[in-house]
């Protein structure tokens, strides 16, 4: 009797220790607002792009799952119910300076744009501004206020554990990116930016950075290898400080916010991609961009994405990206390239071939777009995969954008 009591014991013990193993008691929930690795910017900033209904049509064909939008329209919450997809919104830097001074001002739009939305729209989180830290001084301390007052509003809703808060920022918060490992935040920033690293560190909140190797090309095309930015072939860059090899722009960038958050003190902290792309069309002074090198980057950025690998820092974290943007936006304000970002013109169709499903390229011929041409495309593919695919996809979407 006494032997069976010590196993049971033993046994008891045993599974005490795996329940621990199981459901640990510290460090902060993990929000799953990101499945897979790859997202979209859904802008909106345009008179001519389709409703959202039409939208989640496309984003369904096209199986993209993470979307992201800058603000919180009704109409596309609405549009979102029941798809499953996974939905980020936002407090755009307009309302920042309310939501700071008035936690019940926070209380008052979770309870307009997020709480009689869910569970049926799945709302996985909500970005306090973007790009603040390195623009609008007047809004650096509104900024770190606003986003505690918002997350105590989800606390009172119980949602604080269901729904990620984020602010996305720009590479202007780099005092230093070059080499990675030497990336440094500005000194003058840090006031604003260590409140807000610590608020996310507690929350298990990933950091969030605006990634453009177009834009930092642009600026310096003469010294930039194109192949660099691109995810072409070339020789790369060797850090000197680490003897890490980056064979691309994106991983370099990523790795100079690692370092600079580790330089700052936060190790363990996730760096996640709110925007990246690269514009199909731009001003005289815009070299490279052009429909070629905005599929190339966007077709290689895809394809990096889907291997699920990390960078050559962190080779154990697999990079997240939501790709800016779903459409050219034609009345978005600045430089020529802002209205070209889009993976998807207005009508529907691609912009360029990266392997989207659901859509005809853009250089399409009218004769095709019956589902009977569609049918003759598909049958002209030789792989069955690739056929299949084409049937399921391509034959979707032309009724619901007008095509046919």
């Amino acid at each position: 009797m006494a032997r069976r009591r010590g196993q049971c014991d033993h046994w008891m013990l045993l599974l005490f220790y795996c329940c621990l193993l199981a459901f640990p008691g510290h460090g902060p929930p993990v929000v799953e607002a990101f499945v897979g690795a790859y997202g979209v910017n859904y802008g909106r900033i345009a008179n001519n792009i389709p409703s959202p209904d039409k939208v989640v049509a496309l984003l369904r064909a096209s199986k993209i799952r993470n979307v992201k939008i800058y603000d919180a329209d009704h109409s596309v919450l609405d549009a979102f119910k029941g798809t499953g997809l996974n939905l980020v919104i936002a407090i755009n830097n307009g309302l920042l300076k309310d939501m700071a001074a008035n936690e019940s001002s926070s209380m008052e739009w979770l309870n307009e744009n997020v709480k009689p939305y869910l569970p049926d729209t799945r709302i996985v989180g909500i970005t306090v501004g973007n790009e603040v830290l390195g623009g609008d001084p007047n809004l650096y301390q509104p900024l770190v206020d606003a986003v505690k007052n918002v997350y105590n509003g989800l606390k009172r809703l119980h949602l604080e554990n269901k729904i990620e808060l984020f602010t996305p920022h720009s590479t202007a918060i780099f005092a230093t990116s070059y080499p990675p490992s030497a990336s440094v935040f500005k000194q003058e920033l840090m006031p604003y930016m260590k409140p807000l690293l610590d608020f996310f560190s507690m929350t298990g909140s990933p950091f969030y950075v605006n990634s453009y190797p177009f834009l930092a090309y642009i600026s310096d095309p003469d010294h930039i290898d194109i192949n660099y930015a691109l995810f072409n072939p070339n020789p790369g860059i060797v850090d000197p400080n680490t003897s890490l090899h980056y064979d691309n722009m994106f991983d370099a960038q990523i790795d100079a916010t690692y370092a600079a958050l580790q330089a700052a003190g936060y190790n363990n902290m996730e760096v996640r991609v709110a925007e990246t792309g690269w514009a199909s069309s731009g001003d005289e002074n815009e070299k490279g961009a052009s429909t070629e090198n905005a599929r190339t980057y966007n077709f290689n950025l895809r394809k990096r994405l889907f291997l699920r690998k990390g960078t050559p820092l962190k080779p154990k974290t697999p990079v997240k990206a939501y790709i800016f943007a779903l459409f050219n936006e034609n009345l978005k304000n600045g430089a020529g390239s802002e209205k070209h970002y889009g993976l998807f013109l207005p009508n529907g169709r691609i912009s360029y071939d990266i392997g989207l499903s659901g859509l005809l390229p853009s250089s399409a011929s009218s004769s095709l777009l019956s589902s009977k041409g569609l049918v003759k495309v598909c049958q002209n593919l030789k792989d069955q995969g690739k056929m299949d695919a084409c049937r399921q996809g391509y034959l979707q979407v032309p009724s619901v954008f007008g095509l046919e």
